[in-house]
């Protein structure tokens, strides 16, 4: 943690910002360790502060033991965002104008009239959003360790689901029993809701289980991941339910190379485009380009879906090493079926690790 603070103290100098105000939950996890839900930080430029910790009276117990002493702890009984505005001092006259960093991506219209109202004389406002965003792309030792294990707790969860077969199965049950294993096994919870999608029902790349029948012979798509200790995992695998079509099988194929081709070239240095552009030059090249609509992939961390973006619209900004992202390339045929393999990867100094253990070979599930 005290790593973490230094770090945005040392991004806050660089922007001439004297604090920032955090807000957004996952990020006052990241930088307090608080996990309730109405929490405030205000952290200084300076490596020694002062750096403060907001919450109210029903996390008095919780924050005191979550939230290291580094912070200077306050309960109060007014809003957070007023109480956090009124611990800053009026600048004299003549003084530097203080500069009041906040997270302008996140924060809404009503939000910011009532910071502006509330913000001292010789105060000013300073967009700063992506600072903690940029620092949670990089994973340090424990972060990788938990993702991991929530990784592997979520494939153990699939394994013992899969014992029981999917054809005749609800593609609601399944989903059902998929996110109880987890729970089961230590889980907080999936890390989002679960896909079980079938047949025709699987060209939908977000679809929702049905209260439907997996029937034999066909494709089966299951994006499924555990919350655990706080941090997320993703993976996504497509099966067969029997016997399948010749051009089912070749859709497989496909998808499959250019998961392979894209999962071997990540590496950091290239950016979320580049690596994107290995998978979709493979699906274009097979007349599939229109049929792979979404991104390749994203990152993962205390939230399912973050920075950095793997996809044809994401920046010039290269992958770095400890980004964990997603490879989760998908063809899509309209009222037919549709297939997506994804894993969840570790970006390293010589290439991407695959956190991801089930096969990725067509696997035939009766």
């Amino acid at each position: 943690m005290r790593r973490r603070v230094a770090s945005l103290a040392a991004a806050l100098r660089e922007r001439g910002v004297d604090l920032m105000m955090i807000g957004a939950p996952f990020d006052v996890r990241y930088m307090t360790g608080f996990t309730g839900s109405n929490g405030l930080a205000v952290l200084a430029a300076q490596d020694s502060g002062p750096h403060r910790f907001l919450t109210d009276f029903r996390y008095d117990t919780q924050s005191a033991e979550q939230v290291p002493d580094l912070f200077t702890r306050e309960i109060v009984t007014v809003d957070l965002l007023e109480a956090a505005v009124r611990g800053l001092e009026p600048r004299a006259n003549g003084a530097e104008v203080g500069k009041l960093g906040y997270d302008d991506s996140a924060t809404t219209v009503k939000q910011h009239k009532r910071l502006r109202e509330l913000l001292p004389e010789g105060w000013e406002l300073v967009g700063c959003a992506g600072v903690v965003a940029a620092l949670r792309e990089v994973k340090d030792d424990g972060e990788l360790a938990r993702i991991r294990a929530a990784a592997e707790l979520a494939d153990e969860a699939l394994r013992e689901v899969l014992e029981g077969g999917l054809a005749g199965r609800s593609e609601r049950d399944v989903a059902i029993e998929l996110e109880l294993r987890m729970r089961r096994l230590g889980a907080e919870g999936p890390s989002f809701p679960s896909i079980v999608a079938s047949g025709a029902h699987s060209a939908l790349p977000h679809a929702e289980p049905r209260a439907v029948e997996i029937p034999k012979d066909t494709l089966v798509t299951i994006d499924w991941g555990a919350l655990l200790d706080g941090y997320c995992s993703d993976c996504t695998r497509t099966f067969a339910s029997g016997s399948l079509t010749e051009d089912a099988r070749d859709i497989y194929e496909l998808v499959l190379r250019a998961h392979e081709a894209a999962l071997a070239a990540v590496a950091p240095g290239l950016s979320g485009r580049e690596i994107d552009a290995v998978a979709r030059s493979i699906i274009e090249a097979a007349d599939h380009g229109e049929h792979f609509g979404h991104g390749l992939g994203h990152g993962v961390g205390l939230e399912v879906h973050e920075a950095p973006r793997i996809s044809r619209t994401a920046g010039k900004q290269a992958v770095r090493i400890a980004n964990v992202i997603t490879i989760e390339p998908g063809v899509y045929l309209p009222g037919r079926f549709g297939v997506r393999i994804e894993d969840l990867v570790i970006v390293r100094e010589n290439g991407g690790e695959s956190l991801s253990s089930l096969p990725k070979e067509l696997t035939e599930i009766a």
